[in-house]
């Protein structure tokens, strides 16, 4: 079975690393089995294994997709997403990386500053 980017990234830096998504990339699930309840979730199945899970971050809203990059287990990164899921769906570290991106995609270039390690800066 192949590694997604998560795992990836978590090898080469040998950290703990977490693989979250708005759409499922792999996997299969029964979706009318999973609850609508924050915090419920279901296994992603692919050819009979667990790869990650379906999980409701808020109430009714639909799931994320949750997988194990590297050095952490299914259980650790659920509660983990979910811990990081407070006012929204998405997780807030990646929403406020999303919001910043946002930001700078529709900055004009002359208002955006280089720091001494070529990343741009408002």
């Amino acid at each position: 079975m192949g590694l997604g980017l998560a795992s990836h990234l978590g090898v080469l830096l040998q950290k703990p690393s977490i693989g979250c998504a708005k759409s499922r990339l792999i996997g299969e699930y029964e979706e009318s089995l999973l609850a609508p309840e924050k915090g419920s979730w279901l296994p992603l199945l692919h050819q009979g294994r667990p790869v990650g899970a379906a999980v409701r971050a808020r109430a009714g809203v639909k799931p994320l997709f949750i997988s194990p990059g590297h050095l952490i287990s299914l259980k650790t990164s659920i509660e983990f997403v979910l811990t990081c899921c407070s006012r929204f769906r998405i997780p807030e570290p990646l929403r406020q990386a999303h919001l910043r991106v946002e930001r700078l995609c529709r900055a004009p270039t002359g208002d955006r500053q280089e720091d001494n390690k070529g990343v741009d800066r408002l």
